[in-house]
């Protein structure tokens, strides 16, 4: 993103943080590498800014980490190919997506204790999200092309929305909108939380295969990361390409400050680029981050302006079989690590 001056006031960031020079100036780096327990594969992680907590995506499990000293606090058992977690406090409870049984995990958000267990209308519940204009959980299911949306004070399960094709990051405007990545389609469709329809189906041309996604809520606009080292800046109201900015290679997580009004592509690669806007048309790349290898999922802390990236150390790739002709890397087993990176000051 970009800089309208080379002067930014002080008041637009949070107390919790207050910078000692201009924003052009300011780096980021790593500055704790939490180590958390087992092996296995990740994806999402989510950040629980009011209560200073992260969760963490892990195999079958979910990590709950105090983002202050990096111990683990709690963890979520009973899953099976963990993507995706929502919050909502105003409920004190949490939801889990399970790829593998298609199933929703329901916890409490003071005590951890399971609360219950909704089978989606999908297959493989990947992103999972929390609208509080309907106060409704949507689960977005990648192998069935749907979105099954539960009410998240009886746990019913109160409809299915058809989608376009494969369906991967989504973001609430807490509004009346809902906007959802469609990967195999090079799309972002907006649904109606209430109507449980979908209102306007747009391509990101000259973006492929979307992942992450990420909303500036107060100037609309969309950042959609994709698979060809790009983001896609996209106006929310009429689905607009205003910009494309080049990220690294494998991004798989985007996110957004609105303090800094800075967007963040996590790359799979092993670095994380950095956009300043200058007004909501005009964006720039501000800075590539080198963080680790496999770091391609994100999450921001927007009361400190932390970001956290979990990763593993890799080993080599089984052979090739015909069932699996792409195989992934084995991970150096005790390596699970999750990144969290500042800015410099």
């Amino acid at each position: 993103m970009r800089y309208k001056s080379l002067l930014f006031v002080i008041c637009m960031f949070s107390t919790a943080f207050v910078p000692n020079k201009p924003f052009k100036e300011m780096q980021y780096e790593i500055v704790h590498r939490f180590h958390l327990e087992g092996d296995g594969f990740w994806d999402y992680c989510t950040v629980d800014d009011a209560a200073g907590l992260l969760y963490v995506s892990h195999n079958s499990v979910v990590q709950v980490v105090n983002i202050n000293n990096g111990k683990t606090v709690a963890t979520l058992k009973d899953l099976d190919g963990v993507h995706g977690i929502a919050l909502a406090p105003d409920l004190n409870r949490g939801f889990i997506s399970s790829g593998r049984d298609s199933k929703v995990l329901v916890f409490n958000l003071k005590t951890f204790a399971h609360e219950g267990t909704v089978k989606t209308t999908g297959k493989n519940p990947d992103c999972i999200l929390f609208d509080p204009y309907t106060v409704r959980i949507f689960t977005f299911n990648g192998r069935s092309a749907n979105a099954t949306v539960i009410d998240a004070k009886s746990l019913k399960v109160i409809g299915t929305i058809p989608l376009d094709g494969k369906p991967e990051f989504a973001q609430s405007d807490g509004a009346g909108n809902i906007y959802v990545n469609i990967e195999n389609k090079s799309e972002i469709t907006r649904i109606n939380p209430s109507t449980m329809k979908v209102e306007n189906v747009w391509s990101i041309h000259p973006g492929e295969e979307p992942s992450g996604l990420a909303l500036d809520k107060a100037h609309h606009r969309l950042f959609s990361v994709c698979s060809n080292k790009m983001m896609v800046v996209v106006n929310a109201d009429n689905g607009k390409v205003i910009k494309t900015l080049p990220t690294g290679e494998h991004t798989d997580g985007c996110a957004y400050d609105p303090f800094t009004k800075r967007a963040y592509s996590s790359n799979g690669e092993g670095t994380m680029t950095v956009v300043q806007e200058l007004d909501p048309d005009n964006y720039n790349v501000l800075e590539n981050v080198k963080t680790q290898a496999g770091a391609r999922t994100i999450a921001i802390d927007i009361k400190t302006h932390h970001l956290f990236l979990p990763t593993s150390l890799f080993g080599p790739a089984p052979k090739a079989t015909a069932d699996n002709p792409h195989p992934r890397p084995t991970l150096v087993p005790g390596s699970f690590t999750v990144l969290d990176v500042a800015p410099s000051l």
